[in-house]
């Protein structure tokens, strides 16, 4: 068990955030712990990112990940420098770890006179070791992780969206006790269910949420940083990873009221925003073209049953009172009718 105890100004920063290079490494420590067959549903990208690894030299410097053990200083792994980072705004930060860094938090890991391989060139070759890594995350993320990434930026975003609302609607309490099922507070205490046992304290810092698709991979934490303790948890949308994901089953005919009138695929995609989503996301979940999602929004907009707002760089959709009660209303006939 990892425990993690928390004094009150730190639980009440506690602020969420996504990280594509946390991605990065927790997928590969999924790959290197299901070395013969991924899960379901990571199975299919598995295949293709073992490919990945196996065909393109480029990639070889991420192997690090695999041969560090289950504790290593936390520059290999930064806190995300924004709420939404890219990773190019990350493997910059990367790049940019300070020598100090790396000599202040070595030491609690490993002996410095006796420092294992794969550690001892970012002491020895700083920077160009970090640019290795850097360049290395680079083309692992392009060819791997790249293709997913749109689908899993979205559900990411509905997942932030979702766990933020928790936040400022019940507080932090509320939100962490229902974080997930590996993941159990007890004030003042957050423990993170793992082989490991280790404890810390935080103090007058800020707690960091981080929702990972990749999370399967290892539930991690990061507790260097002098004002940042930030740990990982699983994000739904997992599925979206899925190879052959069928698209979901049509009702029987003359079954489904609403989507008599307004159309099955309008119908899909109002049933969907039961949490807000953006186009890409509903795409992911429904197994639409983005194009198509595109035109059922623009009908519901149209229509009044929908409204649409930006989050940063996307935009979110989410149900008007009268597409609640279409949803409510005239889509309860379906089960009513089915029965």
């Amino acid at each position: 068990m990892i425990r993690i105890e928390l004094d009150e100004p730190t639980l009440t920063r506690t602020r969420i955030a996504t990280s594509p290079l946390w991605e990065a490494k927790c997928s590969l420590y999924l790959l290197e712990r299901y070395r013969d067959e991924a899960p379901w549903p990571y199975t299919g990208w598995a295949r293709h990112a073992w490919r990945v690894l196996a065909e393109q030299p480029a990639t070889a410097p991420v192997r690090i990940y695999t041969r560090t053990g289950p504790w290593y200083p936390d520059f290999l792994g930064p806190v995300p420098p924004s709420a939404s980072p890219t990773i190019e705004e990350e493997l910059a930060a990367l790049r940019a770890t300070p020598a100090e860094v790396i000599a202040e938090q070595v030491p609690r890991y490993h002996d410095p006179d006796d420092l294992p391989e794969w550690l001892r060139p970012f002491v020895t070759d700083r920077q160009a070791t970090l640019d290795r890594l850097a360049d290395g995350l680079q083309a692992y993320w392009d060819a791997a992780l790249a293709p997913w990434w749109p689908a899993m930026r979205a559900a990411l975003d509905e997942e932030v969206l979702h766990r933020a609302r928790a936040l400022a609607a019940d507080g932090p309490d509320a939100l962490l006790a229902d974080l997930h099922e590996r993941v159990r507070w007890e004030r003042p205490v957050l423990t993170l269910v793992k082989p490991s046992d280790r404890a810390f304290r935080a103090v007058d810092q800020r707690l960091l949420l981080i929702p990972l698709i990749f999370s399967r991979g290892a539930l991690t934490h990061s507790t260097d940083h002098p004002e940042i303790i930030a740990v990982s948890y699983q994000a739904r949308g997992s599925a979206l990873l899925a190879e052959g994901r069928p698209a979901p089953a049509a009702a029987e005919p003359g079954t489904d009221r609403l989507a008599v009138l307004v159309g099955r695929g309008r119908a899909q995609v109002l049933r969907a925003l039961a949490r807000p989503a953006t186009t890409a996301g509903l795409a992911a979940t429904l197994g639409l073209a983005p194009s198509t999602v595109s035109e059922h929004l623009a009908a519901l907009l149209s229509a009044g049953v929908v409204h649409r707002r930006r989050v940063g760089r996307r935009v979110l959709y989410s149900l008007e009172p009268a597409g609640l009660a279409l949803v409510t209303l005239i889509g309860a006939g379906t089960a009513a009718a089915s029965a």
